[in-house]
């Protein structure tokens, strides 16, 4: 029979260890996982648990994208901790947005490249957002602008000009997803960005760039070549 007393104590000296080796700058991801799980679960083991998030998902911010009913249905993972790493997700999105407002948002690609990844990243159905820039190219606004089904959304030129116009904005980003792994952008897509392109053109905003994430990647209009 295991002593419970001496089991709790091994428990606490390897979490010790962990936050030590945080410290330390010496975590492998599944420690890093598993010393987060820690403190939504601080009565079990809870390294196999990281070890499977891993495996299951494929690395820590497909887990964070992860919807919370998915979460959910991970044997050892109940609401309250479901809860912890979508918040988790949002306080990164916090971060973002708050770092896009302070610089340019394109100052960082790879945290751009994060940002979207996070704020669209496993979603079941297709959002369009757009992100309203200064002439510095900082944020002012990220909108949700629509809802779509798995495979479609909509856009509402008037509705971005009239927004862009009311905010000062003087560049536009659009950014969606496609819940289908690995699909880039449509000729659908492609028309309605040129149409909505030189409609801003005409009131002197620039339309930056068309991004969609797929698949745990970000596409790029701009990088294809598909704005000119």
């Amino acid at each position: 029979m295991v002593d419970k007393n001496l089991d709790l104590s091994l428990r606490a000296g390897h979490r010790e260890r962990l936050r030590q080796n945080f410290l330390d700058d010496k975590l492998a991801d599944y420690e890093l996982l598993e010393l987060l799980l820690s403190y939504a679960i601080p009565r079990r083991d809870v390294k196999p648990l990281a070890k499977m998030l891993l495996a299951k998902f494929g690395g820590i911010f497909p887990i964070l994208e992860t919807p919370i009913e998915e979460l959910c249905r991970v044997p050892g993972i109940g609401q309250n901790t479901a809860i912890f790493l979508k918040a988790i997700q949002k306080i990164f999105l916090v971060g973002y947005r708050s770092s896009g407002a302070d610089k340019p948002i394109f100052h960082n690609p790879e945290q751009f490249n994060n940002y979207c990844k996070l704020l669209l990243g496993g979603k079941g159905i297709e959002e369009m957002h757009v992100l309203y820039l200064d002439s510095d190219r900082r944020l002012l606004e990220d909108e949700l602008h629509s809802h779509g089904t798995i495979d479609c959304t909509t856009l509402y030129d008037r509705e971005i000009i009239g927004r862009a116009m009311t905010l000062g904005a003087k560049f536009v980003v659009l950014v969606h997803n496609h819940p289908k792994a690995q699909t880039s952008f449509s000729k659908e897509d492609v028309q309605i960005t040129i149409e909505l392109k030189n409609k801003l053109d005409a009131i002197g905003v620039i339309l930056h760039d068309h991004c969609v994430v797929s698949g745990g990647i970000l596409y790029s209009m701009r990088d294809l070549m598909l704005l000119q």
